[in-house]
């Protein structure tokens, strides 16, 4: 094999190597900057050595790059770093547990709880701290402003954040 052949196979190893990297290693984006500059410099590698090559390696790069980020997508939240980025895992599980202690619950449209009465815990600017059957939510104001104290009546789910107007 000819050296520019030999070169442009490293780089694109090397281009792939340092994506795989990236993936584990925070570096603030650094590692997939200089991954797609050494793939652009392998391409060129190719282009050197001849025409078929070249174009073979463009094709080439210009498919793994969307699947390549798609396997970042995927592997990236089970990750230790991706775990400390995303939220959920072992912060979600804490909150359920909280939920559990009698703090704030996780209602997920839970449709039930349409037409319950409760108190305004925090006054609803539109967003505040409801309870209602005894557990704690986010509340959404219908419209304006309630004051803390208040009774509201629910008329809404929405993840989990209620929505109450004046009962």
């Amino acid at each position: 094999m000819e050296t520019l052949l030999l070169w442009g196979f490293g780089l694109l190893a090397l281009a792939g190597l340092l994506f795989f990297i990236e993936i584990f290693v925070p570096s603030g984006g650094i590692l997939g900057i200089a991954s797609f500059a050494v793939s652009i410099a392998g391409v060129v590698a190719f282009w050197r050595h001849s025409t078929m090559w070249g174009a073979t390696s463009t094709l080439f790069v210009l498919v793994m790059i969307p699947i390549c980020f798609n396997f970042a997508l995927r592997i990236m939240p089970h990750t230790p770093i991706g775990k400390l980025l995303i939220l959920g895992g072992d912060a979600q599980r804490e909150g359920e547990d909280f939920a559990d202690a009698g703090g704030s619950a996780s209602i997920a449209d839970d449709t039930s709880l349409i037409g319950q009465e409760g108190v305004v815990l925090t006054e609803l600017r539109p967003v505040g701290e409801v309870r209602v059957n005894g557990q704690h939510h986010e509340g959404h104001a219908e419209e304006g402003f309630i004051a803390a104290g208040s009774r509201v009546r629910v008329i809404d789910v929405e993840g989990d954040r209620l929505t109450v107007r004046l009962a």
